[in-house]
């Protein structure tokens, strides 16, 4: 998995599990660290359509929600952390 993940998707999943992202309810879901808007929203479409990230609970559509790893996030960011260690 991780050589299919490039640096911003990589920098995108360690913003997520630290906490500092909200994603939109959508079905090409937008992505907000710290309260801004993610520039590079292609990304952030990539990582919910690999399920890597989702909405942490059920939300209206287009409301902002907190944003948290899948199981398959999460795997995905411990084989890169396994790597850079």
């Amino acid at each position: 998995m991780i050589t299919a993940l490039n640096h911003r998707e990589r920098a995108t999943l360690r913003a997520v599990a630290e906490g500092h992202a909200e994603i939109s309810c959508s079905c090409e879901p937008d992505l907000f660290i710290d309260g801004l808007s993610c520039c590079d929203q292609s990304t952030v479409h990539r990582l919910a359509r690999l399920g890597l990230i989702a909405p942490a609970r059920p939300g209206k559509c287009g409301e902002r929600v907190p944003a948290l790893l899948t199981e398959a996030g999460l795997r995905a960011l411990d084989e890169v952390l396994a790597v850079a260690a």
